[in-house]
């Protein structure tokens, strides 16, 4: 090493470096350059700070792996620092060359060593991007890449909180919505969400256009029955039998007149007043026998609208010209 490359690393560890990359959750700080060769910010591994220098990178044209050499010759052309060496596809024979390029160096283990292993690295990473690429082209699809460990968990974890929490919001929407139904917040509730609201008063409308519908059904039924068509008659039951009493009574009356005509003759006011007795009694017994005889007619049902009463009443002058 030169005096040169010690000032180099002094400046870049101590003052700045654009590459430096801190982190405060750990000591080591970190390289950004892309021809360092270990990823670490340290004397033995920067390539700034170190005029003989050797790394493994891919070509970003043809995704080749190339072997980078700097020699303290090319120091005073910046434009030809790094000879690029140019690796065969074959594992072996890329280790066989990072051997044979390597060999009379001064660190020769550290940098055949770690140039050996990044070769390893990267020659891993194209196969499993090659594997990917055809992997998508049989699938028409991108493939999502699979997350770590760690990053798996904590997405696991998130989830878990999530749906735990979606649990309780959904068990106090329910716990609102039947305060909301029994009418426990009253018309209108300010402790609830806008939402809830309007979905339990879209339930309720629901609810009572079931029950519209269900009295609407009642009601054409109703309608239906009284359209039914039935046929009585214009007269009462009740009425019927006082007419046929009536009908009755004058029958067994003008038989008995009859009688007392052919017999006896005129007779005195009061034999009258008991034959008018008599054949009010005998008429009320044989009313009450046809009554006994006669079937009692089916009762008609009541029919709706106002009812009419009719009454018969006969005059005394017309009854006692019939007795005479």
């Amino acid at each position: 090493m030169s005096n040169s490359d010690e000032i180099t690393w002094q400046i870049l560890a101590h003052q700045h470096c654009s590459y430096k990359l801190k982190l405060d959750t750990r000591s080591q700080n970190f390289c950004r350059n892309e021809y360092n060769l270990t990823g670490l910010c340290n004397r033995q591994s920067c390539p700034l700070a170190n005029s003989r220098y050797a790394t493994v990178r891919s070509d970003p044209a043809t995704g080749t792996m190339c072997l980078y050499l700097k020699t303290p010759e090319r120091n005073h052309l910046p434009s030809k620092w790094w000879e690029r060496v140019q690796l065969p596809a074959n594992y072996e024979k890329a280790l066989a060359v990072i051997d044979e390029k390597l060999l009379y160096w001064p660190n020769e283990k550290f940098f055949v060593h770690k140039c050996k292993q990044r070769l390893t690295r990267l020659t891993q990473v194209a196969i499993r991007e090659r594997r990917i690429a055809k992997e998508e082209e049989r699938l028409g699809e991108k493939i999502v890449p699979r997350l770590a460990s760690k990053v798996r968990r904590r997405e696991e974890t998130r989830e878990r909180k999530a749906e735990s929490a979606a649990k309780v919001e959904r068990a106090i929407e329910r716990e609102l919505i039947e305060r909301l139904r029994s009418g426990a917040y009253g018309d209108r509730p300010l402790n609830v969400e806008e939402g809830v609201w309007r979905k339990v008063l879209k339930g309720l409308e629901r609810a009572e256009k079931g029950e519209e519908v269900e009295f609407e059904e009642e009601e054409e039924e109703e309608g239906e029955r009284e359209v039914e068509v039935e046929y009585v008659s214009d007269m009462e039951e009740s009425e019927a039998e006082e007419m046929e009493d009536f009908d009755d009574w004058l029958g067994g009356e003008s038989a008995d007149e009859d009688t007392e005509v052919s017999g006896e003759g005129e007779g005195s006011e009061e034999d009258s007043d008991e034959e008018e007795s008599d054949d009010s009694e005998e008429g009320a017994k044989k009313a009450a026998a046809g009554i006994k005889r006669k079937r009692p007619a089916p009762q008609a049902k009541p029919r709706k609208g106002p009812k009419l009463e009719i009454e018969y009443e006969m005059e005394q002058p017309a009854r006692e010209a019939l007795l005479a």
